[in-house]
């Protein structure tokens, strides 16, 4: 789906909150090195309202929002509306009014009223980027500098640094702010450099560039600023919660998972030394002196998880490892900033899992995708190949434009380089085409059962390949022969199959309810995070439609159940919130009929071998790299254990999850079990 971060842009672009501007201010928003992929309009009227229309396009989706608001003294929302479409088509339509102290509220997600002291701002769940300025401007005349919100939360801002930028204005000084309050992480925006600050540009770098039109030459200078400045932030994150393990680590009596077998051993001691698993013994056997001791008392150890369908962003690390994923598939990004993340991650600057790349190879059309390479015929493909061979890439993705005319070939030139092949079915084709030109792999659940829906006159580049899915395969009979048929071939051809079941449940997700990610959990998120995951992505117009979609999903399920027992491979993705989602994923797999065993058998030993790397990941085995997961539950007995992880082991490193989710505003889900001097623990 190539959501590259898209979870993160999401809550920014959702809960950033309004502008003020002066009539006609226009922004562009920026993709692929520069194609305008939308724009923003705000327009301040003489009835003192405030008028925004918004709309982004990339990938064949987009939100289209218009927005209209008033302003208190104090330069917080008196009145808001936004209507209009979401990412995904869902309705937008949400208000906000202020009659005195009484704050009332109604959006897709929930419906409030509570009284509010004076100065206090309203968070909208679905508005635009361009109110940022109301929440700088408010937050610049705050003298404690905190601004809060309604329903909840304080919003905070802080200046990282500043730069000059030329346009038809002239020159001009424009600061970088970090923004916290919302969300996981930090939010950036630059913005003007005056008494009353507005919104200049959002920037999510490798990614897009929204910026005031006339300036926009100025913005890939501001993003490489803004890199850097992000930089700082973030090695100063790793620094603060990677705990190094020089020498050699004794994990005392633990229960150490079996992945080649899917089976729970009897208690044991892990030796890792420098970053490697030196010795596996009985528990008790090693009587080695150790630098430092971690004791499990009798808790599971895991190897590290892998998420097999990630779209990394610098800083996702963060929920990733503290879910206990010590290595992640990026299947799709831009290419230069996934180089740069990988040198970090290897340097030790930046908090994130080892990455495998997928390169990403999509064709040209109006709805392309613009991560990697965009060609339009098999040359161009070529050298795209050639450019991820050259840099180590062991997998290519082909998306959606592909041109189906030239897929073979390509298809057998990638496998003469040594590449996996990967993908999603071009337009036009089907999934069976994409196993018959020679695909190793199919990403996502609803690419795979498009393969008995479409007609040759199916655009898939648009909405539709989440909407057909939806409507149509609660009525697919899976006992049907085309089905399995198809699960028969791809099990004779060991095709492995990402079907990203987590992120598909937004098919059915009605406004109100919490994400299926998080159901269960919402507890320990931030109360903005809790309202966000509360809002629908899919139109869903009625409740005949909405028992329609999750049967659907239902399906879906027992899809992927039946080929796992057919013989296919699975390996477990998300193309989500990071973590989380990979956590759900598994519990979608056992709910699909596999044991929890084999769910974190296909999350440990099958992300290895499937990624190539299994001589040296994917299990508990002297010589491997030291990645190692202590669990404070049973896993194999219950997947929903999965979430209580303890103490995180990433080669010569140790993090502990309680110390990241408190760092990202998440409440801890156990205890962390510390690496201590030997000794010490006794």
């Amino acid at each position: 789906m190539v959501r590259s971060g898209w979870w993160a842009l999401a809550l920014m672009l959702g809960l950033a909150g309004a502008a003020e501007a002066a009539p006609a201010l226009r922004y562009v928003v920026l993709v692929d090195g520069g194609r305008q992929a939308g724009q923003q309009t705000v327009v301040e009227d003489d009835d003192g309202v405030t008028r925004v229309e918004f709309i982004f396009k990339d990938n064949g989706r987009g939100p289209e929002l218009k927005e209209e608001f008033t302003l208190n003294d104090d330069g917080t929302f008196r009145t808001y509306r936004v209507t209009g479409t979401s990412t995904f088509g869902a309705s937008v339509d949400e208000r906000f009014e202020l009659d005195g102290r009484t704050a009332r509220w109604q959006s897709t997600s929930d419906r409030g009223e509570q009284q509010v002291e004076p100065g206090a701002q309203y968070s909208p769940l679905g508005g635009t980027p361009a109110v940022a300025s109301v929440s700088l401007a408010a937050l610049s005349a705050r003298p404690d500098g905190r601004l809060p919100l309604i329903p909840s939360g304080t919003l905070s801002a802080r200046k990282v640094t500043q730069a000059q930028v030329r346009g038809p204005e002239g020159e001009r000084t424009v600061q970088l702010m970090a923004i916290t309050g919302i969300g996981f992480t930090p939010m950036f925006a630059w913005a003007t450099d005056e008494a009353r600050p507005r919104l200049f540009a959002f920037i999510f770098p490798g990614f897009l560039q929204m910026v005031e039109a006339g300036w926009e030459a100025n913005a890939d200078a501001l993003e490489q600023v803004q890199k850097a400045a992000e930089a700082e932030a973030l090695v100063s994150l790793q620094q603060r919660l990677a705990h190094p393990l020089p020498g050699s680590t004794l994990v005392r009596n633990a229960r150490v998972f079996d992945s080649e077998h899917a089976r729970l051993g009897a208690a044991s001691d892990v030796r890792v030394r420098d970053g490697r698993i030196e010795a596996v013994m009985a528990a008790g056997a090693d009587t080695a002196p150790a630098d430092q001791v971690i004791d499990a008392g009798g808790r599971v150890l895991l190897p590290g998880l892998f998420d097999m369908h990630a779209h990394v962003d610098r800083w996702s690390g963060g929920l990733q490892l503290a879910a206990g994923v010590t290595s992640l598939r990026d299947m799709g990004n831009d290419n230069a900033t996934l180089q740069q993340v990988i040198g970090e991650e290897r340097a030790g600057t930046l908090m994130m899992p080892r990455i495998v790349p997928a390169g990403f190879l999509e064709g040209e059309s109006e709805q392309s995708a613009r991560n990697g390479f965009v060609v339009s015929d098999l040359e161009g493909a070529k050298k795209a190949i050639d450019w991820y061979a050259a840099h180590g890439y062991p997998q290519l993705k082909i998306y959606n434009s592909f041109p189906r005319d030239v897929l073979p070939e390509t298809v057998a030139y990638a496998h003469e380089k040594g590449l996996r092949v990967s993908g999603h079915v071009p337009v036009f084709l089907r999934a069976q085409d994409v196993v018959d030109a020679g695909f190793d792999e199919v990403n996502h659940i609803n690419q795979l059962l498009l393969n008995f829906l479409v007609t040759p006159e199916t655009d898939t580049r648009t909405l539709e390949r989440f909407y057909l899915p939806a409507r149509e395969v609660a009525g697919l009979d899976l006992d049907a022969k085309p089905v399995q048929d198809f699960i028969a071939t791809l099990a004779a051809k060991q095709v492995v199959i990402d079907p990203t079941l987590a992120t598909f449940e937004f098919l059915h997700q009605r406004n109100g309810e919490i994400s299926p990610i998080f159901a269960g959990i919402e507890d320990h998120l931030p109360p903005d995070v809790q309202r966000g995951r509360r809002a629908a992505e899919m139109e869903i117009p009625d409740d005949a439609t909405g028992a329609r979609y999750r049967a659907s999903f239902a399906k879906m399920v027992d899809f992927v159940g039946r080929a796992y027992r057919a013989g296919v491979p699975v390996v477990a993705g998300t193309d989500e919130v990071p973590g989380f989602t990979l956590q759900h994923e598994l519990a979608l797999y056992v709910r699909a009929g596999l044991s929890p065993a084999q769910a974190l058998q296909v999350a440990t030993w099958n992300g290895a071998k499937y990624s190539g790397v299994l001589d040296r990941l994917g299990s508990i085995a002297p010589g491997k790299l030291a990645d190692l997961v202590l669990v404070d539950g049973d896993p194999t007995a219950d997947i929903g254990d999965i979430r209580k992880v303890a103490a995180v082991i990433k080669g010569d490193v140790v993090y502990y999850p309680e110390e990241i989710h408190t760092e990202l505003g998440i409440g801890p889900f156990a205890a962390p079990v510390r690496a201590v001097p030997a000794g010490a623990e006794r």
